[in-house]
């Protein structure tokens, strides 16, 4: 199987893994990007972003991670579209399979790999995922046009993904177990004046229902917290958005991690317990997952990997 060698490599291509990118390029590391089987991450199916600092409009995920890809590339780093599939941090240089068969060394990593949607566990989610219920609005908003559909979640990628289906469906139910929104008061504000979209507070889903042939959502059974009643919203779409997953399965034994599994890194550091393996972006971060904290966290990335590197010199 063929081998690459590298200075640095870096897994993951979000805001973090580009942002690791262009300051190691920078520092003439040449590093390779391993970027899974799509640039951009979590962020290329974001549809509206107007909190990165620059620009003055409205810019897209998608627009965001395209710049940041070339700008990468441009300075010299090297994208590869492979997944990495098993590493082995024992010892130096640092040994990566990718899922193409490929093997890459290298002497210093840094893992960017994300986050991945967390699921609910409830009765029916797994029947009907992919047939009405779904964690990415800007993937399957489209099939739910003029027709009604819940959100699930009260956080910030709950209320852009109510307001991006408010564009397209019928109506939104937002449904949160809490008695307010965690969103930012901006997306709250944008939330309570949509005519388009209610919101039920100290509001759980127990179960997704539908029907078999064909296989179709057809509504959430919800219960209040507080009275304990329990009733039936009509919906043809669901959208779960309640926070992500870290994407650390394959580090499990050989990094340390929270009861999360979110990666533990030095304080103010990207360190992880392994010296020369670096830690960047949602994985590492369970409380702020925003594409400008992910990029700043990259850029510390690459200048420890480039101060490791040149002290192994």
């Amino acid at each position: 199987m063929p081998e690459h060698k590298t200075k640095l490599l870096i897994i993951g291509s979000g805001p973090a893994g580009l942002t690791a990118a262009i300051y190691a390029a920078r520092a003439n590391l040449n590093p390779l990007v391993i970027a899974g089987i799509q640039v951009g991450g979590q962020l290329i199916s974001t549809p509206d972003i107007e909190n990165f600092p620059g620009f003055e409009e409205k810019i897209t995920g998608a627009f965001l991670m395209e710049k940041m890809q070339k700008q990468a590339q441009n300075i010299g780093a090297q994208i590869i579209y492979d997944t990495i599939t098993k590493v082995d941090l024992s010892k130096r240089p640092f040994i990566c399979c990718a899922d193409s068969g490929d093997v890459y060394s290298a002497d210093a990593l840094i893992i960017a790999t994300g986050a991945s949607p967390r699921w609910l566990g409830i009765e029916g989610e797994d029947k009907y995922r992919g047939f009405g219920i779904s964690a990415c609005a800007t993937c399957d908003g489209f099939f739910f046009r003029d027709k009604a559909v819940c959100v699930i979640g009260g956080g910030n990628v709950a209320a852009e993904e109510a307001l991006y289906l408010a564009n397209i469906a019928e109506k939104v139910i937002l449904i949160h177990r809490r008695d307010s929104l965690k969103a930012e008061k901006i997306l709250q504000k944008a939330i309570f004046n949509n005519p388009k979209i209610t919101v039920f507070f100290d509001t759980i889903p127990i179960q997704f229902i539908g029907k078999d042939n064909p296989l179709a959502l057809s509504g959430v059974k919800i219960k209040n917290k507080i009275n304990g009643k329990i009733s039936t919203i009509n919906c043809e779409g669901a959208f779960v958005a309640i926070g992500y997953n870290p994407n650390t399965e394959m580090f499990l034994g050989q990094l340390d991690m929270d009861e999360a599994n979110f990666i533990k890194t030095k304080p103010d550091s990207s360190k992880t317990n392994v010296p020369g393996v670096f830690c960047a972006g949602d994985m590492k971060n369970p409380l702020f997952q925003q594409a400008i904290i992910a990029a700043g966290s990259g850029c510390i990335a690459a200048l420890e990997a480039d101060a490791f590197l040149n002290k192994q010199k």
